[in-house]
């Protein structure tokens, strides 16, 4: 790999790493100082909507400004509002309205940041190249998802929670750092109005049949999906072990992401989208397997292989876009994709309670594992999905600062 991929993949596993710390670090100091599980949500609440609301606009100017000044810029602005976060904390004082105020400024930045890195990606590597780079920064990412929150958890309960936002705040520091001593740059033609290039954006996706039909696809597949990791951990709970048992769960989670990403690594097939949307059709197994056989044992190994389909098919996905996406549309076209898939997922966490009162919790599940299934499944009958080979054509070689 290069020199600036080597820069970006230490950069993120540093920042991969320090969110874990957060995420232990930010539950321990709400309930600790008696925020309890409403002001927690809240907090929650106020991120993923930030994220959402502003990672169209964060398209945009990825495309318009040098993707790495995006990513500087924003590795900034979280490194000051986690450090602020840290501070409060550490003074002893509680506040939640300037809590969720440095949450919104820190998200706010990070939907700048990854479509940013989205349009960066390509820049690094050369093309025949770009399936071994998504694959290493999947398991990169996983990986971390595993370590950070396990070293986050010894940190916080050794030297309390400020200790935990400080080490985020630091990783942040680093991963900027990173991204300013990256050397390429990105084409950028004269700039339009916003409503403009997000229409251009938007475009792009409609001209292109797999594309389109990926992303209502998966819009109807987090719907589900978000229904489904609501209510497998009430089965955790009630049926599996508790605490323990969810335990187990996300590690053999963790071990499929791993897996399916190491697979990715090495398995580089012609028709690599197709190739993607079969292994996602082992995602019901995981949900099925909570409702027969209904034992822990059965609910690791449909964990591990699920798991393991979906992380080969996202390095599949966010390859083939790299592939055939213009380059100076990479950004807009990230954000609409982050946007319409994971807008759905909070719409599922809201319906699953409900629609678990009405029908019963293990019907509810089948009939998300069957959307699952239909959602992944009905992709194979666009042509484009089906069709889409590996054979991009070469990029020009990115200019040097």
């Amino acid at each position: 790999m290069t020199r600036d991929f080597r820069l970006l993949a230490t950069g993120q596993t540093l920042s991969w790493l320090g969110s874990g710390f957060q995420t232990v670090a930010l539950a321990v100091a709400v309930v600790t100082h008696g925020g309890g599980a409403n002001d927690l949500g809240l907090v929650m609440a106020s991120s993923v909507l930030t994220m959402l609301a502003g990672a169209l606009f964060g398209g945009v100017w990825a495309d318009r400004l040098q993707p790495r000044l995006v990513m500087v810029v924003s590795d900034l602005v979280r490194l000051l509002a986690t450090a602020g976060i840290a501070v409060m904390f550490a003074g002893g004082g509680y506040h939640l309205p300037l809590l969720c105020a440095l949450t919104v400024v820190s998200a706010g930045a990070g939907a700048f940041f990854t479509p940013a890195m989205s349009a960066l990606k390509p820049l690094l590597v050369p093309a025949a190249h770009l399936q071994k780079a998504n694959a290493t920064l999947s398991m990169l990412q996983t990986g971390c998802g595993i370590v950070g929150p396990a070293l986050g958890g010894l940190t916080v309960a050794a030297f309390g929670a400020p200790a935990g936002f400080a080490v985020d705040a630091v990783s942040f520091l680093l991963s900027g750092v990173a991204a300013a001593f990256l050397r390429v740059r990105a084409e950028r033609g004269p700039r339009e109005s916003m409503y403009r290039e997000l229409a251009a954006g938007w475009q792009e996706i409609r001209s292109r049949d797999w594309l389109i039909g990926g992303l209502f696809g998966a819009t109807v597949y987090h719907v589900a999906n978000g229904m489904i990791l609501v209510l497998v951990l009430v089965t955790a709970v009630e049926r599996l072990g508790g605490a323990h048992a969810l335990g187990w769960i996300s590690a053999a989670e963790g071990l499929g992401g791993l897996l399916g990403s190491a697979l990715a690594l090495r398995f580089q097939p012609r028709y690599l989208l197709r190739a993607g949307w079969l292994t996602l059709l082992l995602m019901p197994l995981w949900a099925l397997a909570y409702v027969w056989p209904g034992t822990l044992t059965a609910v690791l190994l449909g964990a591990v292989v699920g798991y393991g389909g979906l992380m080969f098919f996202a390095v599949a996905w966010e390859t083939a876009i790299q592939d055939r996406v213009p380059q100076a549309m990479l950004g807009r076209v990230s954000s609409w994709d982050y946007l319409t898939s994971f807008l759905a997922m909070p719409i599922g966490n809201a319906l699953a309670g409900p629609l678990e009162a009405r029908f019963g919790l293990d019907a509810v599940l089948v009939a998300c594992a069957v959307v699952l299934f239909v959602s992944s499944a009905s992709q194979l009958l666009i042509p484009g999905s089906r069709n889409l080979t590996r054979t991009p054509t070469p990029a020009p070689a990115p200019a040097l600062v």
